[in-house]
């Protein structure tokens, strides 16, 4: 059955990529005179992902909880990482953010120029540059009112456990003054592997945001803030776990 859903999903992937990114194309062209941070085309993007590509088999079952606890104006979004269907998972939130996300990424054919026109944010892990690649251009959206959305422990591991969480985006929260927003990914693995190919025939997938965490309830070390918000990720997981 796993043969049946993945080859489904591909069938429908390779059909409808293409149509999205001359969509996207297309209004990004219209919109750009008066929407230059791309409000317009993420909200595309997302309904397109989640709503049809997420959805893509029957038994695949999403929850979204907790949408309206997303503060409005800048914020930096941590969700943890299980797979490489989160992505699409977080797309449920439809709320505008610029998403960070590995380099490699943006050479793919079709998602990775529709990221480049989303003006989401690359890096390339293990480099010297990697905090600043980070820090830069994430600060300018922030300071412009547009939520960053990213994922601290980098990757995912092989066993599903939570990696401890690099200090970068709670630095950047720090600095900014703005609020962390946490946002609980489960059950991804159950429909993707890792980074697959192969697809479960069902999956049950929650996304969960938790209370934002105001900028006067930091304090000043961003290692000692990434420790404290892990162990509030840990602890939300261990409650459904």
């Amino acid at each position: 059955m796993k043969y049946a859903v993945t080859l489904w999903f591909w069938v429908v992937f390779l059909l409808t990529a293409p149509v999205l990114f001359t969509l996207g194309a297309l209004l990004l062209v219209v919109t750009y005179p008066f929407d230059r941070d791309r409000r317009l085309l993420h909200s595309l993007v997302c309904r397109w992902c989640y709503g049809l590509w997420l959805h893509a088999s029957p038994g695949w079952r999403t929850r979204i909880e907790g949408r309206a606890l997303i503060p409005p104006g800048p914020c930096v979004m941590v969700v943890n990482h299980q797979s490489a269907a989160d992505i699409l998972a977080v797309m449920g939130l439809f709320h505008p953010y610029k998403f960070v996300a590995k380099a490699s990424l943006f050479s793919l054919p079709l998602v990775g120029w529709m990221m480049t026109l989303l003006a989401y944010v690359p890096i390339v892990r293990g480099s010297s540059t990697a905090m600043n690649q980070l820090l830069d251009p994430c600060r300018r959206w922030l300071r412009r009112g547009m939520p960053v959305l990213i994922f601290p422990e980098g990757t995912y591991s092989k066993g599903g456990q939570l990696l401890p969480f690099k200090r970068g985006a709670f630095q950047l929260a720090l600095e900014e003054h703005v609020p962390v927003v946490p946002v609980v990914v489960e059950g991804t693995p159950g429909l993707l592997d890792g980074d697959g190919p192969w697809m479960s025939p069902t999956a049950s997938i929650r996304v969960r945001v938790l209370p934002a965490l105001p900028p006067e309830s930091f304090g000043p070390d961003s290692q000692v803030l990434a420790t404290q918000v892990r162990t509030l990720f840990e602890q939300t997981l261990a409650k459904t776990g």
